[in-house]
């Protein structure tokens, strides 16, 4: 029996490039603390035989580009999707949070933590299914899973795909 259970990691896999790539350059344009960085720094370095100090010395589409074609760890492997989704898949976050009547700024939940009605959860993942690209849908939804289990764990086994 495989285990399907989304990890961080699997669901960096199942990226495409452009989808990491995105990620990875707002890790390393962003607001990203330097042991996060560091610890991507020995990764590349690793991965690709490269001295740590040469690694740390290339510029952030470098570093981005490496980060992007390389399996990761969930710690940074989470930090990355989180990322991914907040550059790129805000409407999406905002819709399925205004779907499931949850305060939000732009995506963000107001209070920092919120508990999903498990009534309005697959209303609110039809809404998305029938608004946005289903591999978009399933990779957020899969990152909500990973991410918190406690509080997203209704989702698991919800359709994704629009009626």
């Amino acid at each position: 029996m495989t285990d399907t259970t989304p990890t961080a990691g699997r669901l960096w896999k199942r990226m495409t490039f452009e989808q990491r790539h995105r990620a990875t350059l707002e890790f390393w344009r962003g607001e990203t603390s330097e042991a996060e960085r560091a610890q991507a720094v020995q990764l590349i370095a690793t991965h690709n035989k490269l001295r740590p100090k040469t690694a740390a010395g290339l510029d952030a589409e470098r570093k981005a580009r490496y980060l992007a074609s390389m399996p990761l760890p969930d710690d940074i492997a989470t930090r990355l999707l989180v990322l991914y989704h907040l550059a790129t898949q805000r409407p999406m976050m905002g819709a399925f949070l205004d779907a499931l009547g949850i305060a939000h700024d732009n995506g963000l939940i107001h209070d920092g933590h919120a508990t999903p009605d498990p009534a309005k959860l697959g209303p609110a993942v039809a809404v998305l299914a029938n608004a946005y690209p289903a591999a978009d849908v399933s990779l957020y939804l899969d990152t909500l899973l990973c991410h918190d289990p406690q509080t997203w764990g209704a989702l698991h086994g919800l359709p994704e795909q629009p009626a």
